[in-house]
């Protein structure tokens, strides 16, 4: 528990150097039915970032909650943290944390720490992409036996960005951290659509997968959100 608080405490302290320049974005989906079904859905995500010379900061926060019948049937909460530290105009140094806690997964809880190498393979107005590489280790809880799961992993990362037109960008964002016991992947695929400088639609669909899980679960998992999007500021 004593660890579980410190990941979360260092994300949070990591998430705020000061006179940093800010930019971020907020979103929210809900979804309610009522009638031959009763379900309530909701979904939440901010995005922060700090920017100072050479150094950028990504904090984010996400959760998912659904209830079918008065029943849950979905609950997952996610914090990241990424620190960048630019090497040139291509290569940067990145240190990474995530805290993962999902009700329904194989796992009670799944927290990594890392760091690794970057570099901007495309970096225009139109197409920006990135991939990230380096080593880092995971804690994790097994739901079922509540035995502790801790292991070396290697963590990689692909960033795609499509500005497709003034109104409208594509991205793409997949994470892989991969250990001997177990490697968690997720790809995660967006549209987003202003209405106006600050409001924006979008749609997006994400896939997570974990290669070994108790029996009786399932190994991957989707989700698709339509969101309305605040932005606070322009966010890469």
């Amino acid at each position: 528990m004593k660890l579980r608080l410190a990941f979360v405490a260092a994300c949070c302290l990591m998430g705020n150097p000061a006179a940093a320049e800010f930019s971020g974005l907020g979103e929210l989906g809900v979804v309610v039915a009522r009638g031959n079904s009763e379900t309530e859905t909701a979904n939440a995500r901010l995005e922060a970032i700090f920017r100072r010379d050479g150094w950028a900061n990504e904090s984010t926060f996400s959760v998912v909650h659904a209830r079918d019948a008065g029943t849950t049937s979905s609950s997952r909460f996610v914090i990241t943290n990424k620190t960048e530290y630019d090497l040139d105009e291509k290569s940067y140094l990145v240190g990474a944390l995530r805290y993962d806690r999902d009700r329904f997964s194989s796992f009670r809880y799944q927290g990594t720490v890392s760091v690794g190498y970057g570099r901007r393979l495309i970096d225009s107005e139109t197409h920006r992409l990135r991939v990230e590489l380096g080593p880092g280790f995971r804690f994790a809880e097994v739901r079922d036996t509540e035995e502790t799961d801790n292991e070396m992993i290697a963590r990689g990362f692909i960033g795609y960005r499509w500005r497709i037109s003034e109104t409208a960008t594509f991205t793409n964002r997949f994470l892989v951290e991969s250990g001997a016991d177990n490697t968690f992947a997720e790809n995660s695929t967006g549209l987003t659509v202003a209405v106006n400088s600050r409001i924006s639609m979008k749609t997006a669909f994400a896939v997570r997968h974990n290669s070994d899980v108790e029996p009786g679960r399932k190994r991957t998992d989707t989700l698709t959100t339509i969101n309305l999007v605040y932005n606070f500021g322009e966010t890469d």
